[in-house]
C-alpha cells in the first residue's frame, strides 16, 4: 500500500467515524474539509472503499432515505451504496489515529492527522506536533546552507523564489510553537479563553484546513530538500 493511498484510507475511516455516508457524500467532504485530497477521483476513491470492506473495516448498506426508496423501482437506478465503519475499522482508525511515527509528520499525512486532532488524545497531539517541528526545523536548517552555498550563483528571481519557501517554512514553525504552547497550557483550540472570541491558528499551516489556500506551503518550489 502506497503511502498516499494510506492517507486517503486513514481519512475515509476518520470520516465514516462520524456518520455513515455514500460515496458522493465522501468525496465532497475530502475535497471540502479535508483540502489535501483536493486530487483524489472517484476512480481513487471506490478501489480505496473495495479495499476497506475486503478487510472488514466497511460495511456496505443499500440507501434507504424517503427520497431514494422509490427511486430504483421507478427508474431502475440502483440505490445510493451507504458506507459505514465496522466494529473493527473503528478500533484500526483509533490504532492509526495513535502512531506518530515519522509518517506522521510528513507534508500531506500531517494535513490528514491535524483534521483529526479533535479525536486525538493531548499527549499524541503532542508528540505529532513537536516530531513536525523538528522536521521543519531541519529542512530549514538544509533550506540555509543551501541558500548560503548558492546564493552568489543565483539570479533575483530565483534567489527570491528560495527566500519564499523558507519564509513558508519559518511562517509554519511559528504556527507549530504556538500550538504546542496552547497544548501545553492544557487550552483548547475549541475553547477561547477569558470569553474571547477563538483566534484562527490555522493561518501558515498549508493544506491543513480549507483555508489555508492563501497561505503558501512548505513545499513551495524553493524547498529543494526532502
Amino acid at each position: 500500500m502506497s503511502r498516499r493511498s494510506g492517507i486517503l484510507e486513514f481519512a475515509v475511516l476518520g470520516l465514516l467515524r462520524e456518520s455513515p455516508m455514500h460515496g458522493y457524500e465522501l468525496r465532497k467532504r475530502l475535497n471540502t474539509s479535508l483540502g489535501v485530497f483536493r486530487a483524489f477521483s472517484y476512480g481513487t476513491l471506490y478501489p480505496c472503499l473495495k479495499t476497506l470492506v475486503a478487510n472488514g473495516w466497511l460495511i456496505e448498506e443499500a440507501g434507504n432515505t424517503p427520497e431514494e426508496a422509490p427511486a430504483a423501482p421507478l427508474t431502475g437506478r440502483r440505490a445510493k451504496i451507504v458506507y459505514r465503519l465496522t466494529a473493527e475499522g473503528k478500533e484500526h482508525f483509533e490504532e492509526l489515529l495513535s502512531q506518530t511515527g515519522p509518517d506522521a509528520y510528513e507534508d500531506e499525512h500531517f494535513a490528514a492527522r491535524f483534521a483529526f486532532f479533535g479525536q486525538t488524545s493531548r499527549d499524541v497531539r503532542m508528540r505529532v506536533l513537536e516530531g513536525r517541528r523538528s522536521r521543519l526545523e531541519e529542512r530549514l536548517e538544509k533550506m540555509r546552507a543551501s541558500l548560503a552555498r548558492t546564493r552568489e550563483r543565483l539570479d533575483d528571481y530565483t534567489l527570491e523564489l528560495q527566500r519564499h519557501g523558507m519564509e513558508s517554512v519559518e511562517r509554519e514553525v511559528r504556527w507549530l510553537n504556538e500550538l504546542i504552547e496552547s497544548e501545553r497550557a492544557g487550552r483548547d483550540l475549541k475553547s477561547p479563553a477569558h470569553g474571547e472570541p477563538a483566534r484562527d491558528t490555522t493561518e501558515g499551516a498549508p493544506g491543513v484546513l480549507p483555508r489555508t489556500g492563501d497561505a503558501p506551503g512548505p513545499d513551495t518550489p524553493g524547498d529543494t530538500t526532502t
